[in-house]
């Protein structure tokens, strides 16, 4: 029998990642069934469920491989460039996925005790970047310091929360941009 890399293992899996993060956004989490997820991945239950216990591990898998993403760009560039970079992407299929992906995520929090518990240290891991990141900002000078950071980070938090849900809605996104222009000033120091 022929082995299998590691390298193809973990690009199969990142492809079922992808899969998986299309289906779950255009049927939600109840609606992607396993044999939506199979015609989606276009990969058998068994090759599935070889790289994930079951659809809710699956599920979590996608949710934290876009909130690793999300730190790395927070961690490097901030919270503001996430949601412009956000914002650039609005109309691609992967993006309107992802959008579709992090209501599932906000809807399961709400509903899931189990998936809350787990999601917890994401949701930790993403706050965290962002405050470090507003400490170095402050420590360089370029962040106002008349505010605490922790409101300033949930300020953040909450302006990318509304554009999330503003894009997930599929209103159109206009001139966005200048609206996070303005939450980029209200954080600067004048």
């Amino acid at each position: 029998m022929p082995r299998v890399s590691q390298d193809q293992l973990d690009a199969r899996r990142q492809e079922i990642l992808a899969a998986a993060r299309a289906c779950f956004a255009r049927h939600g989490y109840e609606g992607a069934t396993v044999r939506r997820l199979e015609e989606a991945t276009g990969l058998s239950r068994g090759a599935i469920f070889h790289h994930f216990r079951d659809k809710d591990s699956l599920f979590l898998a996608v949710a934290e491989d876009d909130a690793a993403a999300m730190v790395e760009t927070v961690a490097r560039n901030g919270l503001v460039q996430v949601m412009r970079d956000l914002l650039a992407r609005a109309v691609s299929p992967d993006t309107t996925g992802w959008l579709g992906s992090q209501l599932e995520v906000s809807r399961r929090l709400r509903t899931d005790p189990a998936f809350a518990r787990r999601w917890a240290e994401r949701s930790a891991a993403i706050a965290e970047a962002t405050r470090d990141r507003l400490l170095r900002q402050r420590e360089a000078g370029v962040l106002r310091d008349d505010v605490p950071i922790d409101v300033l980070a949930q300020f953040l938090e909450l302006a990318y929360d509304g554009l999330v849900l503003h894009l997930a809605m599929g209103r159109p996104a206009g001139d966005l941009s200048r609206v996070l222009d303005l939450v980029e000033e209200a954080v600067r120091r004048h």
